[in-house]
């Protein structure tokens, strides 16, 4: 691929499930052997990691902190595009402490030159990051969930920022409470996604924007593997470990999938994407888009520097 991913993911030194914010949390089970869930959890993170890094991306870890177990998770801290940065007001009081230090991590990489601009959304316009925001490559859109985690008026919010148009999409289930348990954008156009979770305004809004060609509904079984909750860059995707089926159907559009045991983190109500979050990400420059298939280029602003350094 032309144009490297760089993946933000946190340590997991830190990480338990010891309270209930989600229908998925679990933290009985975790504490009935969290020693052993714990080397779990790090083996899992660390597999994650080598899996991204086998399919191409640079991943960058940083570190947790004690009593936020849900920092594992960054794809929640913020909306990246553009190496412009929109940070996360969690919902959750849980959560809420995660914001000063991933705050403080953005404000690093801004000053290491990573990133350009830092802000975080107004006070009490809850938004919960790229979880509940994803760019779409191919139709140079965010898709925006609400109505479970982030609220309504987050979205006018990201489009001022990042001026690009910004799709609602309404969650209705909260076992679906982010974007990105739900719903996956693939580099070739294809969306996966889980219909359940959607209201019936927001399934019209992703069959006639994405065309019927490109939808690809997601089982209950994919749904519940957090196998939609997947990293895709190019013809990768990595997800939980999914179902045959699914493998399948993904590598008759072309895809490779790689599935990494992540149930430590799924009895928390998290998988690859959330394990994850993008920091280069950034629109098509004179209307291509990067999918990493042959017959296409990755043509952004990043991309076409490193092929002019290359040329020089």
């Amino acid at each position: 691929m032309a144009f490297k991913p760089k993946l933000m993911m946190v340590d997991p030194s830190h990480f338990e499930v010891s309270y209930v914010i989600n229908p998925w949390m679990k933290p009985g089970a975790w504490h009935a052997d969290p020693a052993r869930h714990l080397r779990a959890a790090q083996s899992a993170s660390a597999a994650l990691q080598a899996a991204l890094t086998h399919a191409g991306a640079e991943v960058l870890m940083v570190p947790g902190a004690p009593g936020l177990p849900d920092m594992v998770f960054p794809a929640n801290a913020a909306v990246v595009l553009d190496r412009r940065v929109l940070v996360a007001r969690f919902a959750c009081a849980e959560r809420r402490g995660e914001e000063a230090l991933f705050l403080k991590q953005f404000r690093a990489l801004q000053a290491h030159g990573t990133l350009d601009a830092v802000v975080q959304y107004p006070e009490g316009i809850f938004q919960e990051g790229a979880g509940d925001c994803i760019w779409d490559d191919t139709r140079q859109h965010f898709w925006a969930g609400y109505g479970q985690r982030s609220a309504k008026a987050s979205l006018q919010v990201t489009e001022d920022f990042f001026n690009v148009p910004v799709v609602p999409l309404e969650l209705v289930s909260p076992r679906f409470y982010h974007l990105d348990t739900c719903f996956l954008v693939l580099s070739g156009g294809e969306i996966l996604y889980y219909p359940p979770a959607f209201s019936a305004e927001g399934r019209a809004t992703i069959e006639s924007l994405a065309g019927k060609e490109n939808i690809l509904e997601a089982t209950d079984e994919d749904a519940a593997g957090f196998c939609v909750n997947a990293v895709n860059f190019g013809r990768e995707i990595i997800m939980a470990r999914p179902p045959r089926a699914l493998v399948e159907r993904l590598e008759e559009r072309g895809y490779r999938v790689t599935g990494v045991d992540l149930d430590p983190f799924i009895l928390s109500g998290g998988g690859a994407y959330c394990m994850t979050l993008r920091l280069n990400r950034a629109r098509a420059v004179s209307g291509k888009v990067e999918t990493g298939f042959p017959s296409e280029t990755a043509t952004t602003q990043e991309s076409a520097a490193a092929e002019r350094a290359a040329a020089e």
